[in-house]
């Protein structure tokens, strides 16, 4: 079989996307395709992010190819399945454009995986995949369509004696890391790459990358998009993780970004990443760091801590599930204490709507005197399948990301400091996609 396995062209005008709007290399499709390839099967990761494709060239290239399976993802790269647009006109709209290309269409992304019916009936796709796709994709290369029901972890629209009712079975798939190969991409794709992601020290000189060293988090913080995929705490072996960075390095790249949920302390990475004199950015709780290991981590080549501290109070932080082992006065000492090893050293505040506005300025100001980044709370998205979510309105159904999206506009009339312009409603986002 053949897979054309495609990063939309992301635009996000009216959106209330919070994340990076440069393009990230995408690892879900990359881990696909190796996995798709060694089961025989011929696989071409199309980013049209990267490469900035229209429509009708990227619909030349995938027919080019002549696929069995086209594979397009509702989110930009596994670094945002958390935190995704929740709109889905860019994916309708390149589904919509590649209609007629493939004879089965398949949407893989956090929309699918925790409101499978809503996303196949918006894309017009045939199949959804349930959580982490890279071994499911090989599952569905290997049978007919009239065997999916064999197949775990997908959702489809039936189109026979049940036409339009959706058929799902098993829950959200969590993949295998250690079947999981060292990716490998090609010179002109990282010549591309030149952003380097949540670095501020220094100016581009070479080409950045993402790269993976775990997946899933053992916490479960209430606003945390991630029991549908990405949930359990998995490590990839080491070995595996320095083969794909050495391949890296080898193409000139000199910073990589760890898009793993939560970068916890390890010695044994951290000591083979100072061999190599690699910069590298994280995500992080600053409570899981002592002193000794934050020496340990800026020696290691550390250039930028995103630390998620969500609420300056206990109150708010409990709220949150937070679950800290610091009070606030120790989670601003180690955040100090970490900028004096790590050039950039960011604390991601949300607005809960639990701290007094006075005292949080009061405490960004007490960090910023001493270099620490610490953003206005953001407002906070009740994503679909996470806790917070579930709280307030039960399991998620086909009006999930609606509901959610009305709730947010509704909520905060304001914009934070990371957004551009006034977002604008998921109806109206998705409608001018048209297709479906």
């Amino acid at each position: 079989m053949r897979f054309a396995l495609v990063n939309p062209n992301w635009s996000y005008a009216g959106s209330v996307y919070f994340g990076c709007r440069e393009p990230h290399l995408p690892l879900e499709l990359a881990y696909s395709r190796a996995l798709l390839e060694r089961a025989g099967h011929d696989a071409l990761v199309i980013d049209a992010q990267l490469h900035a494709l229209g429509l009708a060239e990227l619909r030349e290239r995938v027919r080019a190819f002549a696929p069995d399976f086209i594979v397009v993802t509702t989110a930009p790269t596994y670094l945002f399945w958390r935190c995704p647009p929740p709109e889905l006109r860019v994916p309708r709209e390149t589904l919509a454009a590649l209609r007629g290309s493939a004879p089965t269409l398949v949407a893989v992304g956090p929309h699918p995986s925790v409101t499978p019916g809503a996303a196949l009936r918006k894309l017009g796709a045939d199949v959804a995949v349930l959580g982490e796709c890279e071994e499911i994709l090989v599952a569905l290369g290997a049978v007919e369509r009239e065997a999916w029901a064999r197949v775990p972890s997908i959702a489809w629209i039936d189109r026979g004696r049940s036409s339009g009712v959706v058929r799902a079975q098993g829950g959200p798939h969590a993949s295998r890391l250690e079947e999981l190969p060292p990716l490998r991409w090609t010179s002109d794709v990282i010549r591309r790459h030149r952003h380097h992601h949540h670095r501020f020290d220094a100016p581009v000189r070479a080409p950045g990358a993402e790269l993976e060293a775990t997946r899933g988090c053992p916490y479960r913080c209430a606003f945390c998009n991630k029991e549908t995929f990405r949930n359990r705490y998995r490590k990839r072996p080491l070995d595996v993780v320095l083969d794909e960075l050495d391949g890296l390095l080898a193409q000139g790249v000199e910073y990589v970004y760890f898009i793993d949920e939560i970068f916890l302390p390890d010695r044994a990475l951290l000591d083979a990443l100072a061999r190599r004199h690699v910069g590298f950015g994280v995500q992080l709780r600053i409570d899981n760091w002592s002193a000794e290991l934050i020496d340990l981590l800026g020696r290691a080549g550390c250039r930028s801590i995103e630390a998620g501290v969500e609420s300056i109070s206990e109150r708010g932080r409990a709220a949150l599930d937070k679950q800290s082992a610091l009070s606030t006065q120790e989670l601003a000492e180690r955040l100090i204490y970490a900028k004096r090893r790590v050039p950039f050293v960011q604390a991601n505040l949300l607005d809960a709507r639990t701290d007094d506005r006075a005292a949080v300025e009061e405490w960004r100001a007490r960090l910023h005197r001493h270099g620490v980044w610490a953003n206005k709370p953001v407002p906070m998205f009740p994503y679909p399948g996470s806790p917070g979510y579930r709280a307030r309105w039960g399991v998620p159904d086909d009006r999930a990301w609606e509901r959610a999206h009305a709730h947010y506009l509704a909520e905060y009339g304001e914009l934070s400091d990371l957004q551009d312009a006034q977002p604008r409603a998921l109806e109206a986002l998705e409608a001018e996609a048209g297709g479906g």
